[in-house]
């Protein structure tokens, strides 16, 4: 599929909501940098760059200190810091893309060879905003700083993803789903987790830093630490519990398998397949007019079920999830919203306005508190895990009793179970990106 027709119908569509955007905060433009690399402390070396996401959201322009000019009315200008630097590779656009960049027609494009010239470009416009971390010469510039209430505006429209931004995500479900069916290959001939990175990153083809975010690749119990984040050189793990994504554009996938060997318990492979069932559920009631609040209720009564039915828990799904039962076995949120950035914003709005919308006392850990709508990107990524820290106070209080204590500790070794697809919901209902890419 052309990417040129999509991007343009993107940015005129965004052209239009940041006009809304300034109006309803009293500004006439918006100055976006792409941002300024940041050094580590006390070092001259650079972490990985990683674009202003509100830059990428309108320019998929790769790089430092460039900086976009926004105007209701005028073709947005773009202007591109290109320094003459023999230390790093300098190149045109032509050679960075293989050819004319799909999205260049969108903009008035100026190049400036030094920090001082993009800036003097941008000039010293009145009543204009600015978003980036370039905060000393925006300052200079008398920009209004970050301002919170647009940021806001801007981060609640970011939910509503174009045709452009589905395909993206699309083309990086591809590439993550490449990722997982190496890593389980990987996993179930014996690899290490150190093995099954390194076969993730070489089906997605690119550098570490690339990736979504830092895979995460746990074996047996590692699979209990929710951002685990180490390598280790042991391998024929009893179960791989692998979370990562690709990118394309910027844009995300965010896609988690757990894998069972055939050495496996068979209690644990039940548990599995049971969480895989009621994944799939979840991610069918999608729809537009839901609170994801209420899906993440949902999420906890199925588990509870299955804690039930799995003998690990003595009560029924209603008393296990109002008495806190289910809670140590999924600490965390169902999902989040997903784009430009893996947790992407505004989840926690209430509306364009700003106005927050906490999570419920009973589930704190909720990164999206929003009604579902038309164009949303969500995960769908419950999990179960035997986490000691968290049962602890379940096994020494109250209600230690309604636990299976035996069982819990044989299954602990395994870890847990998360298993997480991207779903876009659509006007007939969700369509789970993952799955058409990766069924199992």
């Amino acid at each position: 599929m052309d990417l040129k027709p999509l991007f343009l119908a993107h940015l005129n569509e965004r052209m239009a909501y940041v006009e809304k955007a300034l109006a309803a905060n009293g500004f006439d433009a918006l100055v976006i940098s792409s941002g300024a690399a940041y050094t580590h402390f006390a070092d001259d070396q650079d972490a990985p760059f990683r674009p202003t996401p509100h830059f990428r959201h309108y320019c998929p322009l790769l790089g430092p200190h460039h900086a976009l000019v926004l105007r209701p009315g005028k073709k947005p200008l773009l202007i591109r810091y290109a320094p003459e630097d023999f230390w790093y590779e300098q190149t045109s656009l032509e050679v960075l893309w293989g050819g004319t960049p799909f999205w260049i027609e969108g903009f008035e494009l100026v190049e400036c060879p030094t920090l001082d010239a993009v800036w003097e470009k941008v000039g010293q416009p009145a009543r204009t905003a600015y978003i980036g971390n370039e905060t000393d010469r925006a300052q200079a510039a008398g920009l209004a700083l970050n301002p919170e209430k647009l940021t806001a505006y801007l981060d609640w429209g970011r939910a509503y993803k174009s045709d452009y931004e589905i395909r993206a995500m699309e083309k990086a479900t591809v590439l993550g789903a490449k990722g997982h069916e190496a890593g389980r290959k990987a996993f179930l001939q014996g690899a290490t987790e150190l093995e099954i990175h390194y076969a993730f990153v070489q089906a997605v083809g690119c550098l570490d830093h690339e990736l979504a975010f830092s895979s995460i690749v746990g074996l047996n119990e590692k699979g209990a630490i929710l951002h685990y984040e180490n390598k280790r050189n042991v391998g024929h793990g009893h179960t791989m519990l692998l979370d990562c994504g690709a990118r394309v554009l910027d844009y995300a996938s965010d896609i988690t398998r757990t894998v069972a060997a055939p050495t496996c318990d068979a209690r644990f492979q039940a548990l599995l397949a049971g969480m895989e069932k009621l994944e799939l559920e979840l991610c069918g009631e999608v729809k537009a007019g839901l609170p994801f609040g209420q899906l993440h209720h949902q999420a906890h009564l199925k588990i509870a079920a299955l804690l039930q039915a799995s003998d690990l828990v003595h009560a029924s799904p209603e008393e296990s999830v109002a008495k806190g039962f289910t809670r140590p076995f999924l600490p965390h949120g169902l999902g989040h919203h997903l784009g430009i950035q893996v947790h992407d914003v505004g989840g926690k709005l209430a509306g364009p306005d700003g106005a927050f919308q906490a999570p419920p006392p009973e589930y704190p850990t909720l990164r999206t508190t929003r009604t579902l709508e038309e164009r949303h990107v969500v995960t769908i990524e419950p999990g179960l895990y035997f986490i000691p820290m968290l049962l602890r106070p379940f096994r020494e209080g109250e209600h230690a009793s309604r636990f299976n204590w035996k069982l819990i500790d044989e299954l602990s070794v395994f870890g847990g179970i998360r298993i997480e697809d991207d779903v876009l919901v659509t006007p007939s209902g969700p369509r789970n990106l993952t799955r058409e890419h990766l069924p199992h």
